[in-house]
């Protein structure tokens, strides 16, 4: 009789562990879900909040006409460099030294500190002043960290 009881308590402790085990999963689980609703949410917001004031200058030459969010954790800003011709640019070196640039601003940039803590790509794409795709540059979250 003991053999058999103390099977029982087995099991019973297994299920109840189980129990328990699949209870945290489905606590963490909402608990997780619900900040990335709050991380999305805000993201959301920040992005609208750039798109009312766009077109902005950003700096002599170059002006952010948009944001958006294409994909799930990577952020687009489309901007126009209004002093160049893409025919008559040397696409390749501007490319070069807007990459360096980029780079440590994604660094530093308090503004993009939400996209930082939260592992966003961060994508720049430009057109010249002619609305003529130029290039685009790729800042994946472990170079800018």
């Amino acid at each position: 009789m003991t053999e058999k009881q103390s099977k029982k308590r087995q099991n019973i402790l297994l299920l109840v562990i189980i129990v328990i085990a699949i209870g945290l999963a489905v606590f963490f689980q909402f608990f997780l879900s619900e900040k990335a609703d709050e991380v999305n949410t805000e993201i959301t917001e920040l992005v609208e909040k750039y798109n009312k004031s766009c077109p902005v200058p950003i700096q002599e030459g170059i002006r952010l006409d948009s944001v958006t969010l294409p994909e799930e954790r990577l952020v687009q800003y489309n901007l126009t460099l209004s002093n160049v011709v893409k025919e008559t640019a040397e696409v390749d070196v501007i490319k070069e030294e807007i990459h360096k640039s980029l780079l440590s601003t994604a660094k530093g940039n308090p503004g993009l500190r939400v996209f930082r803590d939260n592992d966003y790509t961060l994508v720049y794409s430009y057109s010249d002043k002619k609305k003529v795709f130029l290039f685009q540059v790729k800042i994946l979250p472990d170079q800018y960290k």
